[in-house]
């Protein structure tokens, strides 16, 4: 009788623990994320961001030189992105990584960068690390729901941002 409740309070230790080790070795867990975009895999970090003034957070298109007819797509979605943003446009800027073949006097321009898709739109945060891939795709109402995710994210990035 008198290892009787020192059985239960072993058992009530050791069952949880065990039931946790268990549930993260054979990925029980989901993996839960709320983000619409795709963290990249290896760390980018733009050169010579911190020479000029930037805001909170940039989104911004690849635009390689050979690119041409997803690119113009592209920048027309950047633009109507900007609209959609309505009152945190104060808050995010619009850039372009690389050339684009129209005029664009609206953008900022910055160097391209090799390692990064052609005509993807990149969340960019305050110190020039790019966090969040949104690729393109052919299909355009593929493309209208990454932009939608974009928006989406960048409002919860953007309301964090004031909470904290």
């Amino acid at each position: 009788m008198k290892n009787n409740p020192l059985m239960i309070f072993i058992g009530c230790c050791l069952v949880p623990l065990i039931m946790a080790y268990l549930a993260l070795k054979l990925d029980w867990i989901p993996s839960a994320s709320s983000n619409k975009g795709e963290f990249l895999t290896q760390e980018i970090k733009l050169q010579d961001w911190q020479q000029s003034v930037h805001k909170q957070w940039t989104i911004a298109l690849n635009h390689p030189a050979q690119c041409e007819q997803a690119c113009a797509e592209q920048l027309h979605a950047l633009n109507n992105l900007y609209v959609a943003l309505g009152k945190n446009q104060g808050k995010v800027d619009m850039a372009i990584l690389g050339q684009a073949q129209q005029q664009t006097l609206r953008w900022r321009e910055l160097p391209a960068v090799d390692v990064l898709q052609p005509a993807s739109l990149y969340l960019i945060d305050h110190m020039g690390l790019v966090v969040l891939q949104y690729p393109y795709h052919v299909e355009p109402q593929q493309n209208r729901l990454t932009q939608k995710g974009l928006l989406k994210d960048l409002k919860k990035l953007l309301n964090y941002s004031r909470s904290s």
